[in-house]
């Protein structure tokens, strides 16, 4: 069986998390395979989106059982190891051309959080639930706070991450970590819905503005409007840029 189910519908590529007996946890095999799977879509010029999803009750519950075993009786150096592939992961999702949406329902916990918040795009159901619970097993949520905190204000970042609640989707919502609530049995719909609009528009526009808003975080502002400058010459010379120039004009 394989861990990732991947399917393709009008240019909008899904990526099933395929363990849905463990909570799609995340353990080697998982990881390994998301990367690949994201490595193959992130060449294929015919996507215009991503899409991230688990099977069964739960997005994805974070680290396997063997995983957690694992951290406990290896080295220093063996513990930097794994956590560089998770953290490879996250930017995969960071670096790749297209947006990626992750479509949550059940639960995001730990890791799966983290693998959440990592994408450009969160659509979750409304009973979906969300945690940062490493805490409470000694455990530091260290890389999905870098990107909680490109999400998230100082002082509630430190609340979620050093107090390990779950918190609902309204409240992701309100706090402006998420984009959509959809009803449970609506989520997949809202999922194409948001994802079948990068069809409609300039996939390399999408594609600079992606790197851009990434590569301007924690710059100054003149250093972030000189950054512009140079992404906003350089859409000026693509074939879609000339080609939707002239299309107004003819209006």
């Amino acid at each position: 069986m394989s861990v990732i189910i991947t399917t393709t519908d009008n240019a909008v590529r899904t990526l099933t998390l395929n363990r849905p007996d463990k909570r799609n946890a995340l353990n080697d095999e998982l990881i390994a395979a998301l990367k690949v799977a994201l490595r193959e879509s992130d060449a294929d010029e015919s996507l215009r989106c991503i899409v991230i999803r688990g099977a069964g009750k739960d997005f994805c519950s974070g680290a396997d059982l063997s995983s957690l075993q694992k951290i406990a009786t290896a080295s220093y150096e063996e513990n930097v190891e794994d956590a560089r592939s998770l953290a490879e992961l996250f930017s995969l999702i960071r670096n790749a051309k297209v947006p990626i949406i992750a479509a949550v329902h059940g639960r995001a916990m730990a890791g799966g959080c983290g693998l959440a918040m990592a994408c450009d795009l969160i659509v979750a159901a409304k009973s979906a639930r969300f945690s940062y619970p490493e805490v409470k097993i000694g455990f530091v949520p260290a890389m999905v706070a870098a990107i909680l905190r490109r999400n998230l204000g100082e002082k509630k970042s430190f609340e979620l991450l050093t107090q390990g609640f779950e918190f609902s989707s309204g409240e992701a919502q309100t706090l402006g970590i998420i984009n959509r609530i959809a009803p449970d049995d609506e989520l997949a719909d809202a999922v194409m819905d948001l994802a079948s609009v990068y069809t409609k528009v300039s996939g390399s526009a999408v594609a600079m503005t992606k790197h851009l808003l990434y590569d301007i975080d924690g710059d100054t502002f003149e250093a972030a409007i000189e950054k512009g400058v140079g992404v906003n010459a350089k859409a000026r010379m693509t074939d879609d840029c000339k080609n939707g120039i002239t299309k107004f004009l003819k209006k």
